[in-house]
C-alpha cells in the first residue's frame, strides 16, 4: 500500500514533504544531531527514497536553507504597499517579517542558526538571503530620505550602514521573541519600529545625532598620563 501511494504522488510534492519534515528535525535538533532515519520517518517515506530525492544530508540541508530563504524574502517584500509614507512601509516590512519567523521557528532556527554556524556551503546560502533583504531595506531608508528632503544629503554608504545595523536587529530580535513566551509577532514589530524609527525619523528630519567634538589635547594628555604611571 505505501509503495503504491509513494509512486501516485507527483514527485514535487513528496519532495516538499521532505523538505518539511527535514526543515522540521534540523530546526529542532540541529544539523549535526538530526538524522536521515528521523526525517524519512517524519515524511512517510523510506530513507532510500531521501536520498533518491535530494542525494545527501549536505544537499537536503541546502535545499532546506534555500527554500525558506525564498519564503522569508517574499513575504518581506510582499507585505510592503510602495503607495504608504516611509514610516508605513518599514511598519508593514517588519511586521511581515516578524509573522513569517513567528509561524516559521523551526524554519527561523535553521537560517539565523544552524545555517551560520556549520560554516560552507550553508553560511553562503544565509548571507545571499541576508544581503536581499538589507539592499531592500537600504532603498526603503533611501526612499524616506527623499520623501523628507527631496535631495537629501544621507550619504548611500550611511544608509546601507542603516539598514545593516536594523536588518542585525531584527534578526536577534526575531530569535529572542521565538523563544519568548506570550511575544506576539505585532509586538516584536513595534519593538523594532521604535528602535529603529526614533532614530531614523529625526535623521529623515535633518536632525541626526553626532558623536562630541575630542577636547584638543586629550590624546596627548592620556598619554602623558599613561608615562608617568
Amino acid at each position: 500500500m505505501g509503495a503504491v501511494k509513494t509512486k501516485r504522488m507527483p514527485r514535487a510534492v513528496r519532495e516538499q514533504q521532505m523538505l518539511d519534515a527535514a526543515v522540521q528535525i534540523f530546526g529542532q535538533r540541529g544539523y549535526m544531531a538530526a538524522s536521515m532515519d528521523e526525517i524519512a520517518e517524519l515524511a512517510g517515506v523510506s530513507k532510500p527514497l531521501v536520498y533518491l530525492y535530494l542525494n545527501s544530508k549536505e544537499d537536503l540541508f541546502t535545499a532546506c536553507i534555500r527554500r525558506e530563504a525564498k519564503a522569508l524574502v517574499e513575504a518581506v517584500r510582499a507585505g510592503v504597499r510602495p503607495d504608504l509614507p516611509a514610516d508605513r512601509q518599514l511598519w508593514e516590512g517588519l511586521g511581515a517579517f516578524f509573522a513569517h519567523t513567528a509561524r516559521n521557528p523551526d524554519a527561523w532556527s535553521v537560517l539565523h542558526l544552524q545555517a551560520r554556524t556549520h560554516g560552507e556551503p550553508f553560511a553562503s546560502e544565509v548571507a545571499a538571503m541576508r544581503e536581499e533583504i538589507v539592499a531592500f531595506v537600504t532603498q526603503l531608508i533611501l526612499a524616506a530620505a527623499r520623501e523628507a528632503h527631496r535631495d537629501p544629503d544621507l550619504p548611500e554608504r550611511e544608509v546601507a550602514g542603516l539598514a545593516e545595523a536594523l536588518v542585525g536587529a531584527a534578526e536577534s530580535l526575531a530569535a529572542w521573541a521565538n523563544a519568548t513566551p506570550g511575544v506576539t509577532a505585532r509586538q516584536a514589530a513595534a519593538t523594532m519600529m521604535n528602535f529603529a524609527w526614533a532614530g531614523l525619523g529625526d535623521l529623515m528630519a535633518g536632525r541626526p545625532w553626532s558623536p562630541p567634538e575630542e577636547r584638543a589635547g586629550t590624546q596627548a594628555e592620556e598619554q602623558a598620563g599613561t608615562q608617568v604611571g
